[in-house]
């Protein structure tokens, strides 16, 4: 398939995105992901065949229209979902922006990222066009990642480790769930983790919230944090001490 004919599956999309890397960002949210984390506020976004199918360019036009809002450091960021998934329809929207030198981010959880040449050629070839790589770090224990997303997350550090010695900038996220992924030691170990990285930028906690509960609802989906609670200031705080965030 040509470069230009590339198709996405998009889940939705947010135009005026604060949150989603710096500045005001265009976010398209793409569908299919392989983990199923406890906590997930999209699990619509599972479905690898949900959502509506664009080509790379109907994205890039559809998002280059809000240009006006990016000032000098908004732009374009592509989550999910996880778009590694889509690896080859993310390339494309990227190298169309870079074509109009349009600050791209990707928000990923790393999941797909695999160490053989076939994956990396493809990586490569994204990153290129890659400004800015959110990296969500659910667990920095496997055995924990596991137990929280279905998989185990050696190969999600590994891309994190590939990504600094390739030189790109990245943004480190961390959930935070009182009694699941607020541990003492497990927050130290990925301090020491992300301090050996040389591309960090930022680190980021996110508390934990509820407020995909509803789409968890809908699906008819069974809740696994039924009961769980949203963290304190103080949990936030603490977690932020761990992890040397610098306000």
């Amino acid at each position: 398939m040509q470069a230009c004919n590339i198709t996405g599956r998009i889940n939705t999309y947010e135009t005026f995105g604060l949150v989603d890397g710096p500045g005001v960002r265009y976010v398209a949210f793409l569908q299919g992901c392989n983990m199923r984390c406890k906590y997930c506020h999209n699990p619509d976004t599972w479905d690898k065949n949900a959502g509506d199918e664009l080509t790379a360019k109907q994205l890039f036009d559809k998002a280059y229209r809000y240009k006006n809002y990016w000032k000098k450091n908004g732009g374009i960021t592509i989550s999910g979902g996880e778009p590694l998934l889509q690896i080859e329809f993310v390339t494309e929207v990227f190298r169309l922006a870079k074509e109009k030198g349009v600050h791209t981010t990707l928000d990923t959880c790393g999941q797909p990222f695999k160490n053989d040449p076939e994956f990396l050629k493809k990586f490569d070839e994204l990153i290129k066009y890659t400004d800015l790589v959110m990296l969500d770090i659910k667990e920095i224990e496997s055995d924990k990642h596991k137990e929280l997303t279905g998989h185990k997350n050696e190969n999600i550090l590994a891309m994190a480790q590939y990504l600094s010695d390739k030189g790109i900038h990245m943004w480190i996220r961390h959930v935070l769930v009182p009694n699941l992924t607020d541990d003492e030691e497990g927050l130290k170990k990925l301090n020491q983790f992300i301090k050996q990285l040389k591309t960090v930028d930022k680190v980021e906690i996110l508390p934990y919230h509820t407020l995909g509960l509803m789409k968890w609802e809908k699906l008819g989906i069974p809740y696994p944090l039924d009961g769980y609670k949203i963290p304190t200031a103080e949990e936030v705080e603490k977690a932020e001490r761990l992890l040397e965030i610098k306000k």
